[in-house]
């Protein structure tokens, strides 16, 4: 864990932070997210971070890469990690975003024809307090393009849980379905997306880097046999498994990727 006060490590974070984000592409760059049915796109990776409840320290940091589109698993790793920097709700980027650099650089130095095209983040890209959360992070340092697609609304800018919100998931009628998340600036910092017919709680997208985000929500859509995009379910799944294999008596736990 960093020596340094949280204070003055916040003070680094937020500088670093402005640093990353002048670097930031917001916008399709690649051939295949223009195509109607993403043709060329063959390697989608996810990321997903699992704890031992009462330990926020160590983690299982996961990856996977997934065959799209039939989404069958071609790579999977798994490694105990421990977080140096401390838990800041809004900086979770830079406790979670080196472990997660570091299983992708795994990947590109023994297996270099898997690395994914792009990746999918439980968490969140520009819906965030300063419209950098992981999947920007993680995409900026990585060079790759990124989705962040968080299970939980992250209360930010103005956008709330309340009845209005609820009002707007119900008018969600059918798998493919949204609404935007828009700040009180009037900026739409992502979407509100029904990943499916059967689950009526939507996920939130929204962009990482390079990539806009019409296509983030298309490609989450497609992503989806279920509520949660089968790379980001997959690399939760396979984390958990990991934790219960090598720590079996542990109660394990998620950090909440609306935080993230």
């Amino acid at each position: 864990m960093s020596a340094k006060p949280v204070e003055e490590l916040i003070k680094e974070w937020e500088r670093e932070q402005v640093r990353l984000k002048g670097m930031l592409q917001v916008g399709d760059t690649e051939d295949w997210q223009r195509s109607p049915c993403f043709a060329g796109l063959e390697r989608v990776g996810g990321v997903d971070l699992s704890f031992i409840k009462g330990d926020d320290v160590k983690a299982c940091a996961q990856l996977v890469i997934l065959s799209y589109p039939d989404m069958k698993l071609l790579y999977e790793d798994s490694q105990m990690v421990a977080l140096d920097a401390p838990y800041v709700a809004g900086y979770l980027a830079f406790r979670e975003t080196p472990s997660l650099l570091q299983a992708l650089k795994r990947l590109e130095e023994t297996k270099p024809a898997l690395m994914p095209q792009v990746v999918l983040v439980d968490g969140n890209g520009l819906f965030h307090y300063r419209e950098f959360g992981l999947a920007c992070h993680l995409g900026v340092l990585s060079g790759l393009p990124c989705v962040g697609v968080a299970k939980n609304l992250l209360q930010v800018q103005g956008v709330v849980r309340d009845e209005e919100h609820f009002s707007q998931i119900n008018a969600l009628q059918k798998g493919g379905d949204t609404f935007p998340l828009t700040s009180e600036s009037g900026r739409v910092l992502g979407k509100a997306l029904r990943s499916s017919d059967k689950s009526t709680k939507p996920v939130y997208v929204s962009v990482g880097h390079r990539i806009s985000l019409d296509t983030a929500v298309r490609l989450t859509h497609s992503c989806c046999r279920y509520r949660v995009p089968e790379p980001i379910r997959q690399a939760d799944m396979l984390s958990r498994e990991y934790l219960r294999k090598h720590f079996p008596s542990a109660d394990l736990q998620t950090q909440d990727a609306g935080e993230r």
